[in-house]
C-alpha cells in the first residue's frame, strides 16, 4: 500500500466572530406563526365501497 501524499498545512483559522445575543429580536406572536392556505377536502380512502359490507361477505363463507 502506497503513503498518502502529505497535505500542506493550513494557514491559522482566523478567530470566529460570535453572534452578539445580549439583544434578542421582537417577539413574534402565535397568530404570525400560523401559515394559512387553501385546500381542497381529500379523497375517500375507500373510494365509494363499503368496505365493511364486503368484508362481511367475503369471510361469512358465501
Amino acid at each position: 500500500m502506497g503513503s498518502r501524499p502529505k497535505q500542506p498545512s493550513r494557514a491559522p483559522a482566523r478567530a470566529r466572530v460570535l453572534p452578539d445575543f445580549s439583544q434578542l429580536p421582537e417577539r413574534v406572536s402565535p397568530e404570525d406563526m400560523v401559515t394559512t392556505q387553501v385546500v381542497e377536502p381529500p379523497e375517500d380512502p375507500r373510494g365509494g365501497r363499503d368496505t365493511e359490507t364486503e368484508f362481511m361477505l367475503r369471510n361469512a363463507g358465501f
